[in-house]
C-alpha cells in the first residue's frame, strides 16, 4: 500500500517595514502565490495580525490572488476569531470561495489573549471568557458557512421575508463548511478540534510545554486528533508548520544569515525562550545543505504523523528571500519527502 501524497504549502505574514510599502507588500504576496503555483505548491497560507505591519484583512487579497492564479488554494493560518464578526467573515469567505471556484481553506483560532482588552470595543465586547467567546464565534461562523439559520425575520423589520422566516447568510458556498481548520495549542484543544470536525493546523509555536521536545509534544497532539476524528466521508487533515531554510548555493547562506542569528539570540537549542517569558516552545529551524535539511525533517516525529508540510516563511522575510525558500524547498527538499508537484 502506497503512502498518501504529502501536501506542500507555505505561509507568509505579508510583511512591510515602512507603512509606505504596504501596497507593494500586497503585490509581492500575489506574485508569491503565482510563483508557488508554478512550482506546484498545493496551498498558500497567510498569517492575520491586527495593529501590526503585517496582513490584517485577508479576503480582499484572496480575491486578487484568486483572479491571478488558477489552481493553488489559499487560506488563513489563522484568523483570530475573538476579534472578528462571524457573520461578516462568513459572507466574505463565501464570496471569495465562489469567485475562486472553491479554493479557500479557512483556518481559525481564538487569537492572542492580551489583545482582547486592547481590541474590545473595536471588534465587540463580551462578558464571556476569552476562550468561551472565541469558541462561541467560531461555532457561529461554522453554522453560517453550513447554511444554518443565524436569525429570524422580525415583525415589520425585514421586508424581504415574512416574519418568523429563518434567515441564512448569503452568498452560500457549498463545501466551504468542510474546509475550516483550527490552530490548537495543546493536546486537549487538538482533541476538541477533532470532535468538532475541523481540520488541524499546528504551527511553529507550541503553548504546551511538558519538558519533552517540541516535536514529541506536537506528535502526540496530531495523533490524538487523528484518533478522535470521526466524520463520515472525510479524512482527517493535519498540517504542520516548519521554518525550512535549505542552502543550495553559498549565496543562500548569506540570504538566511540574519534570521539564523535572530533565532539563536532568542531561543536555546530546544526552542525554549528565556525562563519566565511565557512564550511557549518554538520549532527548531531546519537549515543547512539539502541533505542535512531532508534528514532533519525526516527525523521530525510530528511530521511523520502530519498529512501536510507547511513552509513557514520568516515573519520579516524579504520578497527575494521568500521566493528563494519556496524554490529551494520545491526543487531540493519536498520531492525527497514524498511530495509531487500539484
Amino acid at each position: 500500500m502506497t503512502a498518501p501524497r504529502l501536501e506542500l504549502s507555505f505561509l507568509t505574514f505579508v510583511p512591510y517595514d515602512d507603512p509606505a510599502d504596504a501596497g507593494q507588500s500586497l503585490r509581492d504576496a500575489i506574485d508569491l502565490f503565482q510563483y508557488a503555483e508554478e512550482l506546484g505548491y498545493d496551498i498558500g497560507w497567510v498569517r492575520v495580525r491586527h495593529l501590526e505591519q503585517f496582513l490584517s484583512s485577508p479576503f480582499p487579497l484572496f480575491a486578487a490572488i484568486g483572479q491571478a492564479t488558477t489552481r493553488i488554494r489559499f487560506g488563513t493560518a489563522v484568523l483570530p476569531m475573538r476579534y472578528a464578526d462571524p457573520i461578516a467573515v462568513a459572507e466574505d469567505a463565501a464570496t471569495v470561495d465562489l469567485l475562486s471556484g472553491g479554493r479557500l481553506e479557512l483556518g481559525v483560532a481564538g487569537g492572542i489573549k492580551p489583545s482582547a482588552a486592547l481590541l474590545d470595543g473595536v471588534y465587540g465586547t463580551s462578558e464571556l471568557s476569552f476562550d468561551d467567546e472565541s469558541q462561541h464565534r467560531i461555532a457561529r461562523l461554522r453554522a453560517a458557512l453550513a447554511g444554518e439559520p443565524v436569525a429570524i425575520a422580525p415583525e415589520g423589520g425585514f421586508p424581504i421575508a415574512p416574519p418568523g422566516t429563518p434567515l441564512t447568510v448569503t452568498p452560500h458556498s457549498p463545501g466551504l463548511a468542510d474546509r475550516v481548520w483550527y490552530g490548537p495549542g495543546s493536546k486537549a484543544t487538538a482533541v476538541r478540534t477533532a470532535e468538532q470536525g475541523m481540520d488541524l493546523l499546528v504551527s511553529t509555536l507550541n503553548g504546551e510545554d511538558d519538558g519533552r521536545s517540541f516535536e514529541e509534544t506536537q506528535r502526540d497532539q496530531i495523533r490524538a486528533y487523528k484518533e478522535t476524528f470521526d466524520v463520515p466521508g472525510r479524512t482527517p487533515r493535519a498540517v504542520a508548520g516548519r521554518i525550512v531554510l535549505p542552502s543550495v548555493t553559498p549565496e543562500d547562506d548569506e540570504l538566511f544569515a540574519e534570521y539564523i542569528a535572530w533565532y539563536a539570540g532568542r531561543f536555546d537549542a530546544t526552542g525554549r525562550p528565556p525562563a519566565g517569558t511565557g512564550f511557549g516552545v518554538f520549532s527548531p529551524t531546519h537549515h543547512g545543505s539539502p541533505d542535512q535539511v531532508v534528514a532533519s525533517l525526516q527525523a521530525d516525529v510530528a511530521l511523520q504523523e502530519a498529512t501536510g508540510l507547511d513552509i513557514v516563511l520568516p515573519a520579516n522575510a524579504t520578497h527575494a528571500m521568500s521566493r528563494r525558500i519556496l524554490e529551494n524547498v520545491a526543487t531540493s527538499i519536498a520531492p525527497r519527502l514524498g511530495w509531487t508537484p500539484a
